[in-house]
């Protein structure tokens, strides 16, 4: 018989993520496989019927998130209901850790084996989550091989997949081929601008965007600016963009013509989040920031244990990426980091050799991190007769 496979994301990493882990099961499986559950538009190109859209959780900060609450806790009930009554063989719970785990926490005693895929950031602040989390989940999934010992300390069987940026690859001619199609100049220097993928980042980082491009322009004319995001937010950035004195090429492609974008830019100012990954897989050195509501900075400076916001700082364990974040985020000093990035070799090989280092540890020429994924979860599957 199928196993039938339960999949929740609540946000667009995770989507990323569970369109990969169906890919995976198929390959495993022969395609002799159903999933169901919740996710984007990636998941629901994989054939996906999402119970509803992910646009009602994917939202950043304590106080963004408080207005959303009572919705949010209506999505939990009408999720574990769901669960209840299809009886899947597996529940795989991807990234979206506040709506996850509350699902998780309600569904006790579970139908089946519940997995969680992406731990939460028990290293950066919260430890005692990693106790909660082994109570209502029987297995989680590590992107990252530093996380093990925090969850082998409660018991909770966990196993390091790798993380899918580590396999994130483009032709080598991808970055020229980008650049005559689209008509700009081998010795053009071009800035690929980042503001999020969700839509609180893009509102909040966009206007700094556009005081950033305005400096820059006076300490390095003639560059050019090009901008992907996420398609449902390809409308707002155009209007946004389109009163900006400078001209912004915004993509709203596939993950190819990122990643060409990428390989055609020679450097990168982006919101912090999974892309910094992404940045460090293509090799573009890039400038980090970020900027969320002041109340939600104050809560999260009291707990956060880690010195950096980059994951690629994090590893590392050095500001690689400059970061400026909160009351940092300022046009001055971004246009600043990102002229002497463009203006010192130096800096940017000294980025690349440290993105290379961190895509070895994240399990670059080892098998396929969602093929990894799609055997932990299958492997807690019972046998079926």
């Amino acid at each position: 018989m199928e196993p039938l496979v339960y999949l929740i994301a609540g946000e667009p990493s995770g989507d990323v993520l569970g369109a990969r882990l169906i890919e995976g099961l198929r390959e495993l499986t022969g395609g002799k496989v159903r999933i169901i559950g919740i996710g984007g538009p990636l998941m629901e190109a994989q054939g996906l019927d999402s119970l509803f859209p992910i646009d009602a959780l994917s939202v950043m900060g304590i106080v963004e998130v408080v207005p959303r609450i009572p919705k949010v806790l209506g999505l939990i009930s009408r999720t574990v209901a769901d669960i209840r009554r299809r009886q899947p063989d597996v529940v795989v719970a991807i990234d979206s850790k506040a709506f996850s785990y509350r699902v998780a926490r309600k569904l006790k005693p579970a139908p089946c084996p519940v997995i969680q895929y992406v731990a939460p950031t028990v290293w950066a602040w919260k430890p005692w989550r990693a106790k909660h989390l082994a109570e209502v989940v029987d297995r989680v999934l590590l992107l990252f091989p530093f996380e093990k010992p925090y969850f082998d300390a409660v018991g909770l069987d966990a196993v390091f997949v790798g993380h899918p940026a580590a396999t994130l690859t483009s032709p080598a001619d991808a970055g020229p081929a980008f650049r005559r199609e689209h008509d700009i100049g081998e010795e053009t220097r071009v800035v690929c601008l980042l503001p999020g993928s969700r839509r609180s980042e893009v509102t909040r980082l966009l206007p700094v965007f556009k005081e950033t491009l305005g400096l820059l322009e006076k300490s390095h004319p003639g560059l050019r600016f090009l901008l992907p995001t996420v398609p449902r937010l390809a409308e707002t950035v155009r209007q946004a963009v389109a009163t900006w004195p400078q001209s912004v090429m915004v993509l709203a492609g596939d993950d190819d013509e990122k990643r060409a974008a990428f390989a055609a830019s020679d450097v990168a100012l982006a919101a912090s989040g999974t892309v910094t990954l992404e940045l460090a897989a293509a090799g573009l050195p890039g400038v980090i920031t970020y900027r969320v509501h002041p109340l939600t900075a104050t809560i999260v400076r009291r707990m956060i244990r880690v010195p950096y916001a980059a994951m690629v700082n994090i590893i590392e364990g050095r500001e690689v990426m400059p970061e400026f974040l909160q009351e940092n985020c300022d046009p001055a000093k971004l246009a600043a980091a990102v002229g002497n990035l463009l203006d010192d070799d130096a800096l940017r090989s000294d980025q690349q050799a440290a993105m290379a280092d961190v895509m070895h540890q994240l399990g670059k020429g080892d098998d396929a991190p969602n093929l990894r994924a799609a055997r932990a979860v299958l492997d807690l599957i019972p046998h079926k007769e």
